[in-house]
């Protein structure tokens, strides 16, 4: 046994401890209200992005954007934001940039989705956050008659990360190792939680009927007990599909059973609708107890009990779901009440690209293209295979409401042409609707293969051929697309 701990030590030990690099960036929540065509009221518009810093001065990233007031709920965007802060004094900065992205739905005059918005804000930087508010503008240009210029404001919180270079992916070392470098810091806690979730409607639209969603959960722990969380579902049965939500809230993480199982109180705000669900605005409220058991190592299954609903009831559910949930323990060896016994970097990349369904089928029994702005984020559970999360937007093509949220497995290969160039072959299916596609309930399966060629060590041109299809729906097309792919790799650790 002790010539098997030396030799694992040895093993170890002829490694060199990837470089430990902080990643600053920031995410931002913002309102602003924007003025509807005709007589209609305005539509409420809030925004949740994340951006990270390139320098000093700029900075680029993703946000979605959802309505929570007025009378279009469910109308739902995504879009890629670049911009420059510029400080005046030590606490006072000026922050212009601009939002691109795709949309719709509600029945909007979206066109085909695609937007601008620009902005120009005049900020102040409390230490710990920053609040921003100024000027600006909304355009639903190709084909849209949404245009409207208003105030915005904003709030911004520092969320920084450690990373190393992606090609460090599923190197180990004992934390013995990792006591002299600079990964000697506190740890930080995440969750995923991908998940079925049930919405049995009590009042409102399909009231007496169980719309069936599937999503994700991102959990994100400022102490042992309570965290911060993201939740996104959309619609796969029961309903026409359309149907999405995200969620922004906290809650309270109680572990009991020596840490084998975990009770979980959480409370949510965000938008909601689409697929025939009225939910006036979208603004919608979520409570919800969660029970949780571990299955091994960091994984454990999860059911969930709640409500989702809009403050005056308008409409309102009872929820039920369950899941799978990963905790991930990263950035750091120390904490306050574990003693951690190996690390492992694992491997992370954030793509944001441009799809081009060709001959989109259509509800009304004619095809067009249809093009969609998408992000997928794939978490690597070994060197070569990843877990996989997607969600896009139509852009252009007349078919601004449409909207996917699909989860599957994928593969890459290791890179050749002198280290440079990889392929990947990935499945992905879930939920998608609206627009006009021709969908059915909402469930499509998605598999798709391509290449990605380095620019930067982080940095990565990404394309790929796939096809898609609805079951129960038309669509059945062929796809392209293109896009840039961010990668990284993140230290695990593991008691």
């Amino acid at each position: 046994m002790i010539i098997g701990i030396m030799s694992v030590h040895f093993l170890y030990a002829q490694q060199e401890v990837p470089e430990r690099k902080t990643q600053l960036g920031f995410g931002q929540v913002d309102f602003l209200s924007i003025k509807m065509p005709g007589n209609e009221a305005n539509m409420d518009f809030t925004g949740l992005h994340y951006n990270l810093k390139l320098n000093d001065w700029s900075y680029a990233g993703v946000g979605f954007y959802g309505a929570v007031g007025g009378i279009r709920g469910g109308f739902f965007t995504l879009g890629v934001n670049a911009g420059i802060q510029q400080k005046i004094t030590d606490n006072l900065f000026i922050d212009t940039g601009i939002h691109f992205g795709g949309g719709g739905g509600a029945s909007a005059p979206d066109g085909g989705g695609a937007f601008i918005l620009p902005h120009f804000n005049l900020g102040y930087d409390f230490k710990h956050f920053s609040a921003t508010a100024g000027y600006s503008y909304i355009n639903f240009f190709d084909g849209g008659t949404i245009n409207s210029s208003q105030l915005n404001v904003a709030v911004q919180i520092p969320l920084s990360f450690e990373t190393t270079r992606f090609k460090d992916r599923e190197k180990s070392f004992a934390i013995e190792d990792l006591q002299t470098t600079s990964w000697k810091a506190k740890s930080n806690r995440l969750s995923l939680l991908v998940h079925l979730n049930n919405l049995s409607v009590t009042n409102g639209s399909y009231e007496g009927r169980t719309i069936r969603l599937a999503g994700f959960e991102l959990n994100s722990y400022l102490t042992d007990e309570f965290f911060f969380f993201v939740k996104a579902d959309g619609a796969y049965h029961g309903i026409r599909a359309g149907y999405m939500d995200i969620f922004l809230g906290g809650g309270y993480h109680l572990s009991m059973n020596k840490n084998r199982t975990n009770i979980l109180a959480k409370f949510g705000v965000g938008a909601g609708g689409g697929g025939g669900v009225d939910t006036k605005g979208g603004f919608l409220i979520y409570p919800d107890l969660s029970i949780e058991q571990k299955l091994f190592d960091n994984v454990y299954a999860s059911i969930n009990k709640g409500f989702m609903m809009s403050p005056d009831s308008h409409f309102k559910s009872s929820t039920f779901g369950i899941g799978l949930k990963y905790y991930v323990d990263k950035d750091g060896i120390l904490d306050d009440k574990t003693s951690f016994s190996q690390g492992k970097f694992k491997g992370f990349e954030a793509i944001i690209k441009q799809d081009v369904y060709l001959n989109a089928a259509r509800d009304g029994g004619f095809e067009q293209n249809m093009h969609q702005i998408s992000l997928q984020v794939n978490f690597f559970l070994n060197k070569y295979i990843y877990g996989a999360g997607q969600t896009s937007f139509a852009n252009f093509g007349d078919a601004g409401a449409y909207a996917e949220g699909i989860v599957g497995l994928g593969v890459q290969t290791n890179s050749f042409f002198n280290n440079t160039t990889s392929a990947f072959l990935q499945v992905l299916g879930g939920a998608a609707g609206g627009g006009g596609i021709s969908t059915g309930q909402g469930l499509i399966v998605k598999p798709s293969a391509g290449i990605t060629h380095k620019l930067t060590n982080n940095l990565h041109l990404r394309g790929g051929l796939g096809y898609v299809k609805a079951r129960g729906g038309g669509l059945s097309s062929t796809f392209i697309n293109f896009g840039v792919n961010y990668n990284f790799s993140f230290l695990s650790v593991k008691k």
